[in-house]
C-alpha cells in the first residue's frame, strides 16, 4: 500500500483499525536454533553471546533456506556500501519473514528480501540505490552533533536540552544509523571515529558542564544504547545527574527495549530502575525510556513485557522514536499498524518519526519532504491526539522541525529551507543566526526528471559547498568549545 494508494479507497474507511494480538514467533524455524528452549530464548546472556555478527554466522542459522544470491548480495554490500557492521539478537532477527512457514531450500528467499525489519537491519547492496546512491549533501555526522560538543559526547544543541553519548557500543546496529560516524565498529567504507577520554574522564567532564550551566533542564542519555553500559556504571550516572537541582527530565534511549528486551527484564536492571524512580519521583524529575521501533512485527509479547516491568518501576512514560523509512514503514497503513501495536500491545507511546538522516548510502531509504507531509495527513485523526506521533524534519543546524514548518519549498529541486529560534552552542556569538534560512535535501530520484537533470549538472558544486560549510562548522566549534549558551 502506498502513500497515494491508501488514500484513496472508495468504501470504508481507508484504515480499518483492527485489535490484533502480539505472537513471539516461532524460532525454532531456524535451523541452527530448532533446539534452542525458552529458557535460553528468554536469557539475556544467551542473547547476547547468539548474536549475528557476520555472514558465517548468519549462514549457520539460515542454512540452505535462504538462497546463494542473498547471502552473495549481503557480502558485497557489506564490502561495498554498508555504514554499519552486522550485529543483530536471535530477538530481533527472529522477526525477520516470521509468518513464512520454511518448506525446503530456497524457500525463505522472497521473503528474506522483502521483510521490512531485514530491509533497514540487514541491507543488501541490491537494496541500494545505484543513481544516486548518496546526496550530494551526504555527510558522516548529518546533524554536526560532534561540532556542537560541549564536553566529549555531550551536544549542546537546544538551549534547554543535551544529548549525552555515554558509549559507542549498541545490542544491535541499524543500517540508517544517524551516528554511524562514532557507533559500531568500522566498515570497508567508514572508519570509524573514537572517543578520547577515558570513559569515567569523559563522564566527570559531562557532569562539569551540566553542573555549571543552569539553563539545562533535560539530559538525554543516549549512546550507542545505554543497554551496553553496566548497570551500576549507568545508575551511578543517573544517581549524579539527579543531583543537579536545574534538571527536570532525563531520557533513556534504548533500541534494546525492543531488540533486546531480556536485558530489561533482568532483576538488576529492574530493581535498579525502581530505585532511580524513587529518586526522581521524591525531587519532581520525570524519567522515561525512548525506544525506537521502525516496523510492527517488531512488537511481540517479551517487548511488552518488558515495557510493563519498566513502567512498573515508576518511570514516567516508554515513548517510540522511529524512523521514517522507504521500504519499511513509509506508507500510511504500517505507520498506523506500528503505532496500535504500540499503544494497544505494549504501552508504548508513539512519539516522533523522524526522516531519515542524510548519511552516505542512505538514499533508498529516504523519502521527500512532501511525501512526509502527506503521511502525517493521512495517520491523522485514528490515534488519540495524546498518542498521534509527530513526523519530523531534523534540518543540520537547525534540530526538529514538523514537516509543515518549512519557510519555502522548491519541489522541482527537492530544496527545502527552514528557519530556527534558537543558538547551538556553536552559535552563541552569531547575529545572523536567527534570521537565515537552513536547507534539507530530498532525495534526487524523487524530483521530476527537471530537477534531477540539474543535480547531474551542479551535485559537484554542491558538495564543495557543504564541505566548505562543513569545515566552517567545525572551525565554529573549536573557536567556542566549552562555553555555555548565552
Amino acid at each position: 500500500m502506498s502513500i497515494e494508494s491508501a488514500a484513496g479507497l472508495e468504501n470504508g474507511q481507508p484504515y480499518p483499525y483492527r485489535r490484533t494480538e502480539l505472537v513471539e514467533p516461532d524460532w525454532t524455524r531456524f535451523p541452527g536454533w530448532k533446539d534452542v528452549t525458552r529458557e535460553e530464548w528468554e536469557s539475556v546472556q544467551w542473547q547476547r553471546a547468539k548474536c549475528v555478527k557476520n555472514l558465517k554466522q548468519l549462514r549457520a542459522l539460515l542454512g540452505d533456506l535462504v538462497d546463494e544470491r542473498f547471502y552473495e548480495d549481503l557480502e558485497r554490500d557489506q564490502r561495498e556500501r554498508a555504514t554499519m557492521s552486522m550485529l543483530m539478537p536471535p530477538q530481533m532477527m527472529n522477526t525477520i519473514a516470521a509468518s513464512v512457514v520454511p518448506s525446503g531450500p530456497g524457500s525463505l528467499t522472497e521473503a528474506f528480501y522483502a521483510d521490512p525489519v531485514r530491509r533497514y537491519m540487514l541491507p543488501v547492496f541490491s537494496d541500494r540505490r545505484t543513481d544516486w546512491p548518496s546526496h550530494p549533501h551526504a555527510t558522516r555526522d548529518s546533524l554536526h552533533e560532534h561540532d556542537m560538543w560541549v564536553a566529549e559526547g555531550l551536544t549542546h544543541r537546544y538551549p534547554t536540552k543535551v544529548l549525552a553519548e555515554l558509549l559507542p557500543t549498541c545490542p544491535q546496529y541499524c543500517g540508517h544509523c544517524t551516528r554511524m560516524d562514532l557507533v559500531g565498529n568500522s566498515t570497508p567504507v567508514i572508519d570509524k571515529l573514537k572517543f578520547n577520554l577515558k570513559p569515567v574522564d569523559r563522564l566527570d567532564a559531562m557532569m562539569t558542564y551540566l553542573r555549571s550551566t543552569p539553563q539545562v533542564r533535560d539530559v538525554v542519555v543516549s549512546g550507542g544504547d545505554v543497554a551496553n553500559m553496566p548497570w551500576p556504571r549507568l545508575e551511578d550516572f543517573l544517581t549524579r545527574v539527579l543531583e543537579i537541582e536545574n534538571i527536570r527530565d532525563i531520557r533513556l534511549a534504548t533500541k534494546a527495549l525492543m531488540g533486546l528486551p531480556q536485558h530489561w527484564l533482568q532483576d538488576e536492571v529492574r530493581a535498579g530502575m525502581s530505585r532511580v524512580a524513587k529518586v526522581a519521583n521524591e525531587r519532581g524529575v520525570s524519567i522515561a525510556i525512548h525506544t525506537h521501533v521502525n516496523h510492527a512485527n517488531s512488537v511481540t509479547p517479551l517487548v511488552a513485557k518488558a515495557s510493563k516491568a519498566m513502567l512498573e518501576t515508576g518511570i514516567r512514560d516508554v515513548r517510540n522514536q522511529g524512523v521514517l523509512l522507504n521500504g519499511v514503514n513509509a506508507d500510511p497503513h504500517a505507520l498506523l499498524d506500528l503505532c496500535f501495536a504500540l499503544l494497544d500491545g505494549a504501552q508504548i507511546m508513539p512519539y516522533y518519526f523522524y526522516m531519515c538522516d542524510m548519511i552516505p548510502f542512505s538514499e533508498h531509504w529516504r523519502v521527500s519532504v512532501a511525501d512526509a507531509q502527506r503521511l502525517q495527513h493521512h495517520i491523522m485523526g485514528y490515534l488519540p491526539g495524546f498518542a498521534t506521533p509527530r513526523i519530523v524534519c531534523d534540518v543540520p543546524f537547525v534540530g526538529k522541525r514538523w514537516v509543515h514548518q518549512l519557510a519555502d519549498y522548491d519541489r522541482e529541486r527537492g530544496i527545502s529551507h527552514w528557519t530556527k529560534n534558537y543558538r547551538t552552542s556553536i552559535e552563541a556569538n552569531d547575529p545572523e543566526a536567527l534570521t537565515r534560512t537552513y536547507e534539507y535535501f530530498d532525495p534526487i530520484h524523487t524530483l521530476p526528471e527537471t530537477g534531477q537533470a540539474w543535480w547531474r549538472e551542479h551535485a559537484g558544486d554542491s558538495l564543495a559547498e557543504a564541505e566548505k560549510r562543513a569545515a566552517a562548522s567545525r572551525e565554529a566549534a573549536e573557536a567556542q568549545k566549552l562555553l555555555p549558551i548565552s
